[in-house]
């Protein structure tokens, strides 16, 4: 079995990563896949079951893995609220990026699919030399772009394509995330997608409303997770 690895990246810290995440791991559980939630490098936590946690969240709100502990998901567990580099300097360590990647690829292999969430966008630093775009190349796995829907995105989701494009690394998907108190007008959503596609060539893959109920998030979010995963597998 080969698993199918996609590593989640963000415009910029709470883009909606953890929510994109939660999404694509409900979407593939429902088809009867078995896939496995990963977050290398957790900030401000002491455990990462903890419930405030990405991986805490994440598995308190997929039934399917209700009563397993999401620690297993975190390699690297660090303390502070702020980039992995910083927070593990506050600890008195350095993380140890082969040792990371190793562990990625041996708690995948078990599953149908892996889906990678990363820390923050992609020039946070892990160390001082290796940055999350340099973990993502060396990973191998493909990417997807979890971004904000408003003002401001265009520059930032621009960047992030132009960015992983210099390491070779072609974009599976983009999807808009709206999750804030008050909807972004559907004009300017359109607009966004509109300049997105127009000068990077690849469309906007759909957009993710605000969610009252992340354990049922309702089935208007899946299609877009289904063409996410369709544009992911046209990358081959």
């Amino acid at each position: 079995m080969q698993t199918i690895r996609i590593a989640v990246t963000g415009t910029d810290t709470d883009a909606g990563k953890t929510v994109l995440s939660l999404l694509m791991m409900q979407y593939l559980i429902q088809r009867g896949k078995r896939p496995f939630y990963l977050k290398p490098f957790q900030t401000g936590c002491k455990h990462g079951d903890e419930p405030s946690s990405d991986a805490g969240f994440v598995f308190r709100n997929i039934e399917a893995l209700k009563g397993i502990n999401g620690a297993g998901a975190v390699i690297n567990c660090l303390e502070t609220p702020k980039a992995p580099f910083f927070a593990a300097r506050d600890m008195g360590m350095r993380i140890d990026v082969e040792y990371t990647l190793r562990k990625v690829k041996e708690k995948g292999a078990p599953y149908t699919h892996v889906i990678m969430e990363g820390a923050g966008g992609l020039y946070v630093p892990l160390t001082e030399e290796v940055t999350m775009l340099d973990f993502i190349e060396m990973s191998g796995f493909k990417t997807v772009i979890a971004a904000r829907a408003g003002l401001g995105t265009i520059n930032h989701t621009l960047m992030t394509i132009e960015s992983l494009r210099s390491r070779g690394i072609e974009p599976g998907g983009i999807v808009f995330m709206d999750g804030g108190s008050t909807p972004v007008p559907d004009e300017m959503v359109e607009e966004n997608m509109e300049a997105v596609a127009l000068f990077s060539g690849i469309p906007v893959t759909g957009v993710i409303g605000r969610i009252e109920n992340f354990k049922k998030p309702g089935q208007s979010c899946y299609p877009v997770i289904a063409s996410l995963f369709r544009q992911i597998k046209g990358l081959g």
